[in-house]
């Protein structure tokens, strides 16, 4: 005898094309046109941020830094959605989240900058720093969703990682957790379609990467990333069922990485640019600024004046950053323990009475 016992879907969702056009209807919560206007303008802010880190970062001025170039939507996107309570757990690259989140500019390049104090944000005390191990963060993430939902604390978390990732054993252990657990955690997968020289086909086999998560019992859906207002609105269907107690839910954010992986790859080595310079034509910030053209009398002045805005605020970060005077060699003892070993504090003073020797001999 056979029979079927289960069958599964994925669904995508998207509501502009690639010329910011809809192609539905937009709900009532994601409608609103000054929303719209502020993810657009930290879209904005994060682009400029990228390259004049990239330039940064060549002039020895930033240690090695990875572009968030092409994958804005997906990042401000989710963040839109977040409540301030919420608790995120960020991969690498979500630059445009962190801003969303009032992490600072300036925060954002000391970190780059490896001074660690750019991890210590001033406003965003309950996310998590950046996590460059892959798919770590993903289980760090079900040990916060798991303390939230022992204090019954009515907040959801979000964890990012890449198409990689998800080839990790890590991922997948945080996704049987987290579906065993019913944890109030969304799963964001940016598909950037490499990771960083492997591309995506040569990952994985499955025909989606939201489909993973149906063998852990989690809800999934597939989301067009270079689409603000479909992140926005998968994003924060899924984080208010967490937060109801509807448990966890995984977004595929389909997108594509226009950079290199870092600015220590070099992308010519593995890809055309004929590959690359297709992409550019689902450019998220082109197709949210045609919607506002058409839907919010968005002018040739407005954009002027916000990109204006935007670069005078870079600008202002970036002379921030570089006036931060730099911390103490022995500086990276403090930051890996909260009570320093015996045998580590030894070799900390051993660095405090090489400096204060070189000092005397000057």
């Amino acid at each position: 005898m056979r029979e079927r016992i289960a069958q599964f879907e994925v669904e995508r969702i998207g509501f502009l094309n690639a010329s910011g056009q809809l192609l539905e209807e937009l709900p009532d919560d994601i409608a609103d046109l000054e929303t719209i206007k502020q993810g657009y303008r930290l879209m904005v802010l994060t682009r400029l941020f990228d390259a004049r880190a990239i330039n940064l970062q060549r002039t020895g001025q930033l240690g090695t830094f990875p572009s968030s170039l092409g994958q804005e939507a997906v990042t401000i996107g989710f963040a839109l959605a977040m409540q301030k309570n919420d608790r995120l757990l960020p991969s690498y690259r979500e630059h445009g989240a962190l801003l969303c989140r009032g992490v600072t500019l300036c925060e954002q390049l000391l970190y780059w900058g490896g001074d660690e104090r750019g991890s210590d944000y001033q406003h965003a005390r309950k996310d998590f720093p950046l996590a460059v191990p892959i798919a770590t963060q993903c289980l760090h993430a079900t040990g916060v969703a798991t303390a939230v939902k022992l204090r019954g604390e009515p907040q959801a978390v979000v964890t990012v990682c890449g198409d990689g990732a998800t080839s990790k054993g890590d991922f997948a252990e945080a996704l049987n957790v987290a579906g065993v657990w019913q944890l109030p955690l969304l799963f964001i997968v940016t598909n950037n379609q490499w990771a960083i020289s492997v591309p995506r086909a040569a990952q994985s086999h499955a025909e989606t990467l939201a489909q993973k998560a149906i063998a852990a019992g989690i809800a999934s859906v597939q989301v067009d990333g270079n689409d603000l207002l479909a992140m926005e609105y998968a994003s924060r269907q899924a984080l208010e069922r967490a937060r109801a107690g509807g448990g966890s839910f995984l977004i595929e954010a389909m997108t594509y990485r226009m950079g290199d992986h870092t600015t220590a790859d070099d992308a010519r080595r593995y890809r055309d640019d004929d590959e690359v310079s297709g992409h550019w034509q689902a450019d998220p910030l082109a197709r949210i600024r045609a919607y506002l053209v058409e839907h919010a009398g968005w002018k040739k002045a407005d954009e002027e004046t916000l990109q204006a805005d935007c670069q005078a605020e870079l600008e202002q970060a970036v002379a921030d950053y570089l006036a931060v005077a730099p911390q103490p060699p022995e500086a990276m003892f403090d930051y890996l323990y909260a009570e320093l070993p015996q045998a580590y504090a030894a070799q900390r003073q051993q660095v405090i009475d090489r400096r204060g020797q070189e000092v005397a001999d000057e």
